[in-house]
């Protein structure tokens, strides 16, 4: 298995009509978020197919995929990633999450971050410290912040919550808006397993926290419930 082989087999689902809508949709124009990124028009149901087919490719080459200009391959590389994290011993496991924090350069838009970030950041850390996590949300890098709190996702799954509130509270004042959505989505899942916990935090800080941030957070609330928070009268 070759990267030739995998680059040619996403090719053969390339559509080019597909490819102008991505680039609208992921905001790759001058001045947006993912200005410059390339698509070749591939949709994610056939990514995840080549993915699937090439699951055992080697690590230097998931390391040349995943350094491609163009972003399905990079896309493909990282649901390798994931998959052969979830399958491999400890040894491998530790070579691709150094391989991943090494080339956050690369994981470049929100998709890439949110498919990848639990299943290798977060299950990396899991039983060890937390602390890179917080390196990441000081990070100037979009992208390395939203992969801090999409790495709690993991956490929240294993109904531990400690670390999504802490990334939360560090990154309440962030400017971007990618990371508003981010920590509010967090929230709401946690909020889905502990409703108590999330309102503590929300108590504390929904008057302060962007309205993005707030309106994902309590998304699933009772009309009533959600109306006063946006009012600012709980």
């Amino acid at each position: 298995m070759s990267l030739r082989d995998v680059k040619k087999d996403l090719r053969k689902h390339a559509n080019k009509k597909n490819a102008e809508i991505a680039q609208r949709f992921f905001k790759t124009g001058p001045g947006e978020y993912a200005e410059g990124d390339i698509f070749i028009g591939v949709r994610v149901p056939q990514v995840r197919l080549v993915s699937r087919k090439y699951r055992h490719l080697k690590i230097p080459v998931l390391r040349k995929l995943l350094r491609s200009k163009y972003h399905e391959e990079r896309l493909a590389a990282l649901i390798m990633m994931v998959d052969r994290f979830a399958r491999e011993e400890r040894e491998v496991r530790k070579e691709i999450y150094e391989l991943y924090l090494a080339n956050t350069r690369f994981i470049n838009n929100w998709d890439l971050v949110d498919t990848s970030a639990p299943g290798v950041v977060g299950a990396w850390l899991y039983d060890r410290s937390r602390r890179p996590l917080r390196r990441l949300a000081k990070s100037r890098d979009l992208w390395e912040r939203r992969i801090s709190i999409l790495a709690t996702f993991w956490f929240i799954r294993q109904d531990e919550f400690d670390d999504t509130l802490d990334i939360a509270s560090m990154l309440l004042q962030d400017e971007h808006d990618l990371i508003h959505k981010a920590v509010g989505w967090m929230l709401r899942e946690l909020g889905k397993r502990d409703q108590g916990t999330e309102e503590a935090f929300l108590k504390k800080h929904y008057k302060i926290m962007p309205r993005t941030m707030l309106r994902y957070a309590i998304e699933k609330f009772p009309e009533g419930k959600r109306q006063k928070y946006l009012k600012g009268s709980i």
